[in-house]
């Protein structure tokens, strides 16, 4: 479905929230493959650690630009710098924010921040780095979501929409930019060991490390894939119950999960 991404020498691939979990992973192993990787992040102190630990190769060397997501002005700022270097051939958005919440518990503050970083960050993004990669004509973006996404799911209630309006702008942009030459890659990860999922106080099935995470990513975008999900051991199971009429659908969900 989309032009594969098999050698990654010489490629400039910016990275959003990429100080830690899956984002750093992923630029890690990217740089090995010879990508320069830019990483950004709001946390500046992650990114140089980052940059120091990976050194250059073949001359290429990462770059750290910390900016905030929430910030539109700081994201136009630092896309326009960034591709005054150069083009970009990935744009690879990482960033995410989580936290449990139910509907009886609602906090309307959090929700927003769940907006403002997990789907409005990556449209500020887009807006800042779309023009220039259509009008060059090729390009990859891939649109970190997760299986949270497909369906809702409890404690999810913040969390879960973000990434099914991340899944579905994903969809619309495959069917917009892929004629304009670009490819576009949704990833749905299953439970990944992160920051973030450290916070979950539940036993998580098919739990992964971010550098099998970011192995997986890779493989997905050397197939041409649009819907990069893992460990699919978890994540066809999900998918399944996609597919459930509501009626099926909630009581499984109350089954597995107890809630």
């Amino acid at each position: 479905m989309n032009p594969p991404i098999t050698d990654w020498r010489g490629l400039r691939v910016w990275l959003v929230g990429a100080s830690s979990g899956i984002g750093e992973a992923t630029a890690s192993a990217l740089h090995a493959r010879g990508a320069q990787v830019l990483v950004s992040a709001r946390k500046a102190e992650a990114l140089h650690a980052f940059v120091a630990a990976h050194p250059p190769r073949h001359g290429v060397a990462a770059q750290a630009w910390p900016l905030d997501v929430t910030d539109a002005d700081a994201v136009a700022r630092a896309a326009r710098e960034i591709l005054t270097q150069g083009p970009l051939d990935a744009v690879i958005y990482c960033a995410g924010h989580y936290r449990e919440m139910r509907a009886n518990d609602m906090d309307l503050d959090e929700l927003q921040r769940h907006l403002d970083i997990n789907y409005t960050g990556a449209l500020r993004v887009l807006h800042a780095v779309l023009p220039a990669m259509t009008a060059r004509g090729c390009g990859h973006i891939s649109l970190i979501s997760s299986v949270a996404g497909f369906r809702g799911l409890p404690k999810s209630l913040a969390y879960g929409p973000t990434k099914a309006a991340l899944t579905h702008l994903g969809e619309t942009l495959y069917l917009d930019l892929h004629p304009l030459g670009l490819g576009v890659s949704v990833v749905h990860p299953g439970f990944v060991q992160t920051p973030l999922t450290a916070r979950n106080g539940f036993t998580m099935p098919a739990l992964i490390t971010p550098p099998q995470a970011a192995a997986a990513m890779i493989v997905g975008w050397a197939r041409g894939a649009f819907d990069i999900h893992y460990p699919k051991r978890f994540t066809r199971w999900m998918k399944l119950l996609r597919l459930l009429p509501y009626r099926a659908y909630f009581p499984a969900v109350r089954r597995f999960t107890g809630l």
